[in-house]
């Protein structure tokens, strides 16, 4: 499938690849950025989170969102083509910490109605789990995509489920950001 390139002349792009966990995100990511040839934004949670152990406060969730925000602003100026790929967002944080302690601090859900994307890519739950020592709930993939398709409906947010296994989940994905791109 060819690849669709962005006038210039238009705003810049910003593409957000979230999801419950082990559904494939930074494979996505990575994915479109190098079909797009611009930067994948990293998720910076999993930097944050190698020394913790799983055992997350309040305060680390505020630290990964504002660690989030500055990755992302830090990388704009790499992007290529006025397109910006992200391996999830800080929305994230108000997913954890709504269920890890029952709410979400202000400056997150703030942020969250300032700081938009142009389009979501829910990543579906159907690949197998993958151990990883940063994952949490196996057993909870369904609920959390729950949550994930409330919270997108809530913002309003432009989103596609992409799901399938290997190469066919990597190509319906860049198939759902190319539609997109040609509605612009």
């Amino acid at each position: 499938m060819p690849i669709k390139t962005i006038d210039v002349g238009k705003d810049f792009i910003k593409i957000a690849v979230v999801g419950p966990e082990s559904t494939g995100k930074s494979t996505m990511a990575q994915f479109l950025a190098k079909e797009f040839q611009t930067v994948c934004v990293p998720e910076y949670s999993r930097y944050y989170c190698q020394s913790l152990n799983n055992k997350y406060t309040l305060q680390d969730e505020i630290n990964m969102f504002y660690g989030q925000v500055a990755l992302e602003e830090a990388l704009v100026p790499l992007a290529q083509g006025q397109l910006l790929i992200c391996d999830t967002t800080f929305l994230t944080v108000k997913i954890w910490s709504d269920y890890l302690f029952g709410h979400t601090p202000e400056e997150v859900t703030h942020k969250i109605q300032q700081h938009r994307y142009d389009l979501y890519l829910l990543m579906d739950i159907d690949l197998p789990w993958q151990d990883d020592p940063l994952r949490d709930f196996p057993e909870q993939r369904e609920h959390f995509m729950g949550i994930w398709k409330s919270e997108l409906t809530a913002l309003s947010a432009p989103y596609r489920i992409v799901s399938g296994l290997g190469e066919q989940r990597l190509e319906n994905g860049l198939h759902a950001v190319n539609d997109f791109l040609t509605l612009i």
